[in-house]
């Protein structure tokens, strides 16, 4: 599959770049998409709630009353979870929500996503470019040019730039990452996939190895 390589302006340099029929033009596998994407979610999560236990609240040990007779349950300290201010039961402690999978089910997963998004032509491609400092400005003037403005957007660049990312920061629904971090959930996330032409490369190495 080829596609045409657009400038900053929106204009057809002439070029052409082919897309690697083992990246974008796969079968994709759902499985394998939703392994990665529950990975990379289970991910998100700091794993940091905790409530305390009846043996970690502050009170007296004494035993309120006695173990029989009274009519209810045997609750025995003040800290008891029977007790409004008691310690709670099988509550949450930190853990650790991360999963693992293998690697080769990753590198499927991010071919199949990005196969969805060569079927669906949602790739635009676009030579390099940089920014002297950021500006939000000449970012939005790149997208209406690329007319891709109001979409999602996923911009992958080769390697990590700041003044490019800096100018993206503050735009709703745009996100910028090197093509070293490209993952399964953002790529799907993406309305549009927009790419410079090294990213394209850096991509087919990364997930050819």
């Amino acid at each position: 599959m080829e596609i045409n390589v657009l400038n900053i302006k929106g204009e057809d340099t002439g070029r052409k770049v082919t897309l690697n029929e083992s990246v974008f033009g796969i079968e994709p596998n759902d499985h394998v998409i939703y392994l990665d994407v529950k990975r990379y979610m289970a991910a998100q999560r700091q794993g940091t709630a905790k409530a305390k236990e009846r043996s970690e609240h502050a009170g007296s040990t004494r035993k309120l009353g006695r173990q029989k007779g009274g009519g209810g349950a045997r609750r025995g300290d003040i800290n008891s979870p029977l007790l409004k201010g008691g310690g709670r039961v099988f509550g949450p402690k930190p853990r650790d929500y991360s999963i693992k999978i293998n690697h080769k089910t990753t590198l499927l997963a991010r071919k199949s996503a990005l196969s969805y998004k060569a079927k669906e032509n949602a790739i635009v491609v676009v030579e390099d470019f940089n920014f002297d400092a950021p500006k939000t400005k000449d970012f939005v003037n790149i997208t209406k040019n690329l007319k891709v403005d109001g979409r999602k957007l996923l911009l992958l660049l080769p390697e990590a730039n700041k003044n490019v990312y800096l100018s993206a920061r503050n735009l709703q629904r745009t996100n910028v990452m090197p093509a070293s971090a490209l993952n399964t959930y953002k790529v799907l996330d993406a309305d549009v996939l927009v790419m410079t032409e090294n990213a394209l490369k850096a991509i087919d190495e990364i997930l050819n190895k």
